[in-house]
């Protein structure tokens, strides 16, 4: 279909800054390398350069990182079971993105890196793997990307989508490009009727706005989880539990001193350090030591040791797992203006959850567990460890706060049922799915 002059000016223009400025896409992979050795492997993917020959046409799920495949988890699980003929590729941004694919489903999905949103990449990229459909998880709008599905007749959605008021206005300056981008989308399956409002203001259609809720509250407990959390707790020998999560590295001196503060009240209280990132966990663990704490880590010790007083989780994927060791977590990502981090997984697993004030990342989510009576915000940093002295002593009241958030994970659920119906007519006939 032929596009409006003022919609191929913008798109001009927006591709050329980003091909002015794809010679610091090298630089920004060098940098991150340096940090996470990680991105300096597969570039090639980047850019859409693929040495293999043409594979079977796909459906493609994009989620940028850890976070957004760790939401995705319960679509891809009900794809591969609704759909097996279908070839899923499943792309991320981040290398901990792709660590987190590979550790969930090795070789049963296919993964590569989404390239630049550069034309002549995503071409390339789109042309390779031919996709029936593109599922994109939550908040990824890439106008070169969302025009190229549409000049290729590839049904695009943005699934679980999410839209703070603080993400809005980053868009204010690429609105009359995104806008119209996000116009080519068949539909917004939203996470609440706030944030399909503000995709809205951002420039989709009404009628393409359908709100599913949240993928999240669909979260399948790991399986063994109370034998984990039991083997887990022998080791600990019955001490006070506490587990900082998905802490960001300006975050770290906050639980150093939570942790100090916590321990002159309960003194063989153990901490559980899960960095969200993985070039902070050698970090955390020598910040630790630093104190002159003992310090044992999942790679090297699997579980705590009797006279350890942090023990930091160095791998991926296993988080859940420890939310269910603890007596009450701190959901990290929330004592900076990061934006929080999931909820709803120490809720499935039953423990009481402390968090930071800076939650727009999950505005509804915490808002509905506040509400419910299962979840506690600091003010800040103090605040923090204030609910975190209280709940450490009242186990009543944490048995509470735990009833409570597995009550309201359990009556959440359902968006995978809205979103699977959402997405039936985007699907080939199983006789057509490999052409």
């Amino acid at each position: 279909m032929p596009t409006e002059p003022l919609e191929r000016l913008l798109r001009a223009l927006y591709s050329a800054a980003l091909y002015l400025l794809a010679p610091i896409t090298v630089y920004h992979l060098i940098w991150r390398g340096l940090r996470q050795p990680a991105y300096f492997q597969r570039w090639l993917e980047r850019y859409a350069i693929y040495r293999d020959g043409d594979p079977p046409r796909t459906l493609w799920v994009h989620a940028v990182s850890v976070g957004e495949v760790n939401a995705a988890v319960p679509l891809i699980n009900a794809l591969r079971r609704s759909r097996p003929d279908l070839r899923l590729l499943v792309t991320t941004i981040t290398p901990t993105g792709s660590e987190r694919v590979r550790a969930l489903w090795g070789g049963q999905v296919e993964h590569v890196y989404l390239p630049y949103d550069l034309p002549g990449a995503v071409g390339r990229f789109l042309g390779h793997f031919r996709p029936h459909a593109a599922l994109i998880m939550e908040t990824e709008l890439w106008p070169s990307l969302l025009f190229g599905c549409r000049e290729r007749g590839i049904p695009a959605y943005i699934l679980n989508a999410r839209l703070s008021e603080r993400s809005l206005r980053g868009y204010r300056v690429l609105k009359p490009l995104v806008g119209r981008a996000l116009r080519t989308v068949r539909t917004v399956a939203a996470q609440s009727k706030a944030d399909g409002e503000r995709f809205v203001r951002l420039g989709a259609r009404a009628d393409q706005i359908q709100v599913a809720g949240n993928l999240k509250f669909d979260v399948a407990v790991p399986a063994g989880l109370p034998a984990f959390a039991e083997e887990c707790r022998r080791h600990c020998g019955g001490k006070p539990v506490w587990i900082a999560a998905s802490t960001h590295e300006d975050e770290e001196g906050a639980v150093i001193a939570m942790h100090r503060q916590l321990r002159a009240r309960y003194p063989g209280l153990l901490m559980l350090w899960a960095p969200r990132h993985p070039e902070r966990f050698r970090a955390a663990a020598e910040q630790a030591r630093g104190q002159g704490w003992h310090v044992s880590t999942r790679s090297h010790r699997r579980w705590p040791q009797a006279g350890d007083d942090v023990f930091v989780i160095d791998t991926l994927g296993e988080l859940m797992s420890f939310y269910a060791c603890a007596d009450v977590a701190f959901v990290g990502g929330s004592l900076q203006p990061i934006g929080g981090h999931n909820l709803l997984e120490p809720a499935a697993t039953g423990t009481a959850i402390v968090t930071g004030p800076h939650l727009h990342n999950f505005v509804e989510i915490a808002e509905r567990l506040d509400a419910a009576g299962a979840l506690r915000i600091g003010a800040d940093a103090a605040g923090v460890q204030a609910a975190l002295a209280e709940l450490l002593a009242d186990p009543a009241q944490r048995e509470r706060m735990v009833a409570h958030g597995r009550e309201l994970v359990e009556t959440g659920r359902g968006a995978l049922a809205r979103t699977m119906a959402l997405l039936q007519p985007a699907f080939p006939p199983a006789a057509s799915a490999a052409q």
